[in-house]
């Protein structure tokens, strides 16, 4: 009997790439710990701002569940004005919000769910909405493994090349106005994606084939400690986290709504 498929979304290639040990407790052992009542709050506007704008493209009413909170309404307002102007959306656009995409690789399912996805014959665009101001290093941004993986599962499975495809990350944090990065695609990013994907998961399948064989516990990246979050939580049997590494820990046990800014 065949076993079932390990769904993995970006947020765990995050984790599993930045620090493999806490990949190992988070999603193995489920040692999360809940977020403070600031980041609660931060999570729950992101998390409303995602479904308003899910039934805005949908064209269903939205008033009613704005209430008095006028800054979401003015946030949604905004976003959803330059969104068409920027991407030249009209009645006759294709698009979807909350699409869903996966794909097998590796004996993995990867999975993806786009805010929004609008397709046209020679093109294709993924938007990102992001509740948080727009970060300064797009580079990193760029090896963030939601880019990454979004970009390359559209190109997998779809009939666009990858020079057709791009992701568009929109940020909305009031009172500035809305701010975007746009990420284009091409085939020798396309490959080396997949090439890095596949030394990932194989590193993964050797460590949970260790760890349900052997109960060894899932390696640290080599030379770490400058740049891992959660080094320093693993000489103290993983107490005491600080307040920061706190929501870090909750973050990456989100799926699809991340909208805290982390490391970026």
């Amino acid at each position: 009997m065949d076993k079932p498929l390990i769904r993995l979304s970006q947020s765990q290639l995050n984790l599993l790439e930045t620090c493999p040990p806490q990949f190992q407790r988070l999603y193995l052992e489920d040692l999360g710990t809940p977020p403070s009542p600031d980041t609660q709050d931060s999570l729950s506007w992101g998390s409303q701002f995602h479904q308003l704008m899910q039934q805005e493209q949908l064209g269903l009413p939205i008033q009613s569940f704005l209430g008095e909170d006028q800054e979401l309404q003015k946030a949604l307002n905004a976003l959803v004005n330059v969104v068409k102007i920027e991407h030249h959306l009209t009645e006759e656009s294709w698009k979807e919000a909350e699409h869903s995409r996966s794909l097998e690789f590796d004996n993995y399912l990867l999975t993806a769910i786009y805010d929004l996805l609008i397709l046209e014959d020679n093109r294709a665009q993924i938007l990102d909405w992001k509740t948080y101001l727009k970060p300064q290093n797009k580079e990193k941004l760029a090896k963030n493994w939601q880019t990454r993986l979004y970009l390359y599962l559209l190109a997998e499975t779809s009939d666009y090349l990858p020079e057709q495809i791009s992701m568009t990350y929109w940020f909305v944090k009031l009172p500035n106005e809305p701010q975007s990065l746009t990420f284009t695609y091409d085939s020798k990013t396309h490959q080396k994606t997949a090439q890095d994907l596949s030394y990932l998961l194989g590193q993964l399948e050797s460590w949970l084939s260790d760890y349900l064989d052997n109960k060894q516990s899932f390696n640290h990246i080599s030379n770490c400690q400058s740049i891992c979050p959660y080094y320093e939580t693993f000489f103290d049997n993983n107490l005491d986290l600080d307040d920061e590494n706190k929501e870090n820990d909750w973050l990456f046990d989100l799926d699809e709504i991340e909208e805290i800014a982390v490391n970026l």
